[in-house]
Order: structure tokens, then sequence, then C-alpha cells
């Protein structure tokens, strides 16, 4: 194993992927899109252009699609071919709400972690 790398940072695919369906869920209560506007909004939540593979954003979408958490119809488009337009449904607004409390309460704990690492006499115990 390198150095600088962890077990937990090796596999870090779900957890990426799971985040990526919330974040799409978001997007989607916000207002519907298809999927190149989606893609578009995904590096405000830290989704680099290198790190998001869109086959996977279309992957979530049709996963997402199949448990009813969105739907989609195609529309024509007055510049190319139609488009699949997606909507998040009354089931998808539940999970995301869902979502926002699972995500508050984990921000709540990664904090405490944060400060318990950086509070002074954590550092006494790294020197010993």
């Amino acid at each position: 194993m390198k150095e600088n790398s962890s077990i937990f940072c090796q596999n870090k695919n779900q957890p990426t992927e799971r985040f990526l369906e919330v974040c799409l869920l978001l997007l989607l209560h916000e207002k519907d899109d298809y999927g190149y506007g989606l893609s578009q909004e995904l590096p405000f939540f830290g989704f680099s252009d290198n790190e998001l593979n869109v086959s996977t954003m279309y992957r979530i979408l049709r996963r997402i699609e199949k448990i009813d958490l969105v739907e989609s119809t195609w529309e024509e488009s007055g510049l190319g071919p139609r488009r699949r337009v997606y909507r998040i449904t009354e089931k998808g607004k539940e999970e995301l709400s869902k979502w926002i409390v699972i995500l508050k309460n984990r921000k709540l704990n990664i904090q405490k972690l944060i400060d318990r690492f950086e509070r002074p006499d954590h550092y006494n115990h790294l020197e010993e």
C-alpha cells in the first residue's frame, strides 16, 4: 500500500455514487432537466470533469427511474435531436428529504471527528 493511501480511500466509488444520486435528486427537485444540463451543475458539488464519468450519471438516473424516484420523457429540441428530460417524483422528494436528514447527522459527526483530531491535546499524543 502506498504511504499516502488508506484502505478507506482506496474504494471510494460506492460513497461517491450515493452522493451523486443525492445531488441528482436535489437538482431535479429544483427543476426538470436533461442529462447534459445535470452534468453541468455537478461541479458545484465537488465533482470535477475528470472525476465524473457521465456514463455513471446516466446509469444512476436509470436506476433511480426504475425505483420511481425520477421519471423521464422525450422532448423535442429546437436545436437538435430529441432529448430525455428527467423530473423528480413525489417518492423521489420523500427520499431526498430522508437523505438530507442523514447528511445533516453525518455532517455533525464528521465535524466532531475533525474537532477532536484538531484539539491541542491530540497533537501531544502524536509526538510521543
